[in-house]
């Protein structure tokens, strides 16, 4: 029976040290971390990896429910798909466990309030924008990826994977960005 840890942020420029450090305190023999929004399971290739490593007996432990995802229905599904292969979930903060029907319940209630904050935080996002807006000071999210720079090294024929590491970007930012290039040459010629 082995305590596996599951550490997640969902930006790179985040960190998962806090999380590891609690994890390894809670005696967690395997841990395997991420960097990947929690807002559903796609891209989530670590998960996906500790779900298919469970054994019977084994533990998956996470630091918050949040980690595990901000979608009840998600939530859920992990769980039931960890007690398929007769596996436990057991979240630190609070401290709960599938190990009990009352930990199933309170799990249950934890997943609908971090879905729920989930909606309240974008909700309340939109109307600070939506704010700024109307007072002409909103300027969109900060630019992570230098489009110019990209567009540049474009002009001097790189290719894609080139120019994204170069730059420290994915492949497909930098093919968004050709898109757009090739869509502003195109409207520049009517």
């Amino acid at each position: 029976m082995s305590r596996i840890g599951y550490a997640r942020v969902s930006t790179l420029d985040q960190d998962v040290e806090t999380q590891i450090a609690k994890l390894k305190a809670e005696g967690c023999g395997i841990i395997r971390s991420e960097k990947v929004s929690g807002a559903s399971r796609d891209g989530r290739a670590e998960l996906a990896t500790i779900i298919d490593f469970l054994r019977p007996g084994d533990e998956l432990v996470v630091t918050r429910l949040d980690r595990l995802g901000r979608d009840t229905r998600d939530v859920l599904n992990l769980i039931h798909e960890c007690e398929q292969r007769e596996a436990f979930v057991t979240v630190l903060d609070p401290h709960v466990s599938t190990r009990g029907d009352m930990g199933h319940i309170v799990l249950t209630v934890l997943g609908m309030v971090a879905q729920m904050e989930r909606r309240f935080i974008k909700e309340r996002q939109r109307e600070g924008i939506e704010k700024a807006k109307g007072i002409g000071v909103y300027k969109g999210g900060k630019a992570r990826i230098d489009h110019q720079r990209v567009t540049d090294l474009l002009r001097a024929n790189m290719g894609a994977s080139e120019i994204a590491r170069i730059v420290g970007c994915s492949r497909m930012q930098v093919y968004r960005i050709m898109q757009n290039y090739a869509q502003s040459m195109s409207h520049s010629d009517l």
